[in-house]
């Protein structure tokens, strides 16, 4: 699957966007079809359903100007929901980006430790983007980038099995037949990792590259697993996400994904 050429290029720094107003029609509390708050509110791009639930909690979202009790509310659309006081504007078609995340930042939207998150990468004339999973604050490479909250759960959801694929720079004592082993799967400190594909692709003395493709991506998943043989991890970067691969994308650059190739592969999904 490939990216439109040319695509647009972003190298600038981001700045908080604003929320267009909200242009659909409203429903009551009393509604008794419809779609969860949560969820439209997550397709609308405010945040993750997750993130949603907390700020319902912490009073921030309104329907007509009284707060939102709970995220079962149904409703037919968005009409008179309001986030810190500021309308919601109507979800637009789902987007798509490719960013090559450079290794020392965060995944994250803030870090009140005062860490350089993602979001100090990005430019300022960007819409408002939510990481798709994550990558350690060390670790480089493919980071996928949505405006659809419900397609970035959708995304993340372990049963749809998509491969993500990396490339670690590691230094020790490895063979290819210890690699293989990891086909049927491997339990680590009572944590089972499902089947990996593992490839030793150059060695250099006891330094080597390994190309990893999982479907999991559970916490620090490559990281432990090759650290399980005795490995030392000293470079982990994403080369691919899916369909979706990091190619000559440049570090803190991200470019928009062919509307075509975004619609055929949530297709697929389904």
């Amino acid at each position: 699957m490939t990216e439109e050429k040319p695509a647009k290029i972003y190298r600038a720094k981001p700045t908080p966007g604003a929320k267009a107003p909200a242009e659909q029609k409203a429903q009551t509390g009393e509604v008794r079809e419809g779609q969860r708050i949560a969820k439209l509110l997550a397709r609308a791009g405010v945040a993750s359903r997750r993130e949603i639930e907390r700020m319902i909690e912490a009073g921030r979202i309104a329907l007509n100007g009284d707060p939102v009790e709970h995220p079962s509310l149904l409703l037919k659309n968005l009409t008179g929901i309001t986030v810190d006081g500021n309308p919601v504007a109507e979800p637009s078609p789902a987007k798509l980006y490719r960013f090559h995340k450079p290794n020392g930042y965060l995944t994250a939207e803030r870090d009140f430790s005062g860490k350089k998150t993602i979001y100090d990468v990005l430019p300022a004339d960007m819409e408002r983007v939510m990481p798709i999973g994550r990558l350690d604050m060390n670790t480089e490479g493919l980071l996928l980038m949505t405006t659809d909250g419900e397609f970035k759960r959708q995304m993340e959801l372990p049963k749809n099995g998509i491969e993500r694929t990396y490339r670690a720079r590691t230094f020790g004592e490895i063979s290819q037949n210890q690699l293989e082993e990891l086909y049927r799967g491997i339990t680590i400190d009572g944590m089972h990792y499902s089947p990996i594909t593992a490839n030793l692709e150059r060695r250099t003395g006891r330094n080597q590259w390994i190309e990893m493709t999982l479907t999991e991506g559970k916490n620090r998943e490559v990281r432990k697993v090759l650290e399980h043989f005795g490995l030392e991890v000293s470079r982990l970067i994403r080369t691919r996400y899916g369909p979706f691969v990091l190619g000559d994308l440049q570090k803190g650059e991200i470019e928009v994904v062919r509307q075509h190739d975004l619609v055929q592969f949530r297709k697929s999904l389904k």
